[in-house]
């Protein structure tokens, strides 16, 4: 245990190292070609669409979405929403299911004007694959956020897909988290004069 944290840092730092970058057609892209497509489009969905861009995840990823969808509304001055509140969340898992929790809104709201960013460490969770599935319908633009196992589901459902290869939660969404905010701050950099 001497040097459990150095070994720890050094895990997540060579996770994200190896992160696996695609589009939809599979093509490897590097990290920075990723970065930037995702940059490029929330320009557009900024400046030309008027878009919004729509987080969601479980658990540490739910966290995770609602502060970027804040970070991105406040500093990147994009118009941006999830499904966080409580109301929504019971009464939609109650009256339909808890996999139609996101897929219900997103049907209702995105278009081909939007994003759809998907955040999932296992990649397997059923209702961020049925709110994919909904804003790939509606003609959204989808970035996918995954962990664990290289064939995880949502791995190869969205325009952009990020896929770090570590294999517990918490590696997975440490890595998550870290990738989350380089994206934020590539656009921040690129296009609002810079970080703070």
């Amino acid at each position: 245990m001497i040097k459990y944290a150095y070994d720890y840092f050094n895990l997540i730092r060579d996770g994200l190292e190896r992160m696996i970058v695609t589009n939809r057609e599979g093509k490897v892209l590097s990290a920075e070609q990723g970065l930037e497509i995702w940059a490029n489009k929330a320009r557009e969905i900024q400046q030309n669409t008027k878009g919004l861009l729509f987080f969601c995840g479980n658990g540490a990823s739910a966290s995770m979405a609602e502060h970027m969808s804040h970070d991105w509304f406040q500093n990147a001055v994009i118009n941006t929403t999830t499904c966080a509140e409580i109301s929504h969340i019971t009464a939609i898992s109650n009256d339909l299911s808890y996999d139609d929790v996101y897929s219900y809104r997103v049907k209702r709201i995105l278009s081909k004007k939007d994003m759809l960013i998907g955040i999932s460490a296992s990649g397997n969770s059923p209702n961020i694959v049925k709110a994919i599935e909904a804003a790939i319908g509606n003609g959204a633009f989808i970035v996918t956020v995954s962990g664990k196992k290289p064939n995880n589901k949502i791995r190869e459902m969205g325009d952009l897909n990020f896929y770090v290869p570590l294999e517990t939660y918490g590696e997975v969404e440490s890595a998550h988290n870290v990738l989350l905010h380089c994206a934020l701050d590539y656009f921040l950099d690129k296009y609002m004069g810079g970080r703070h």
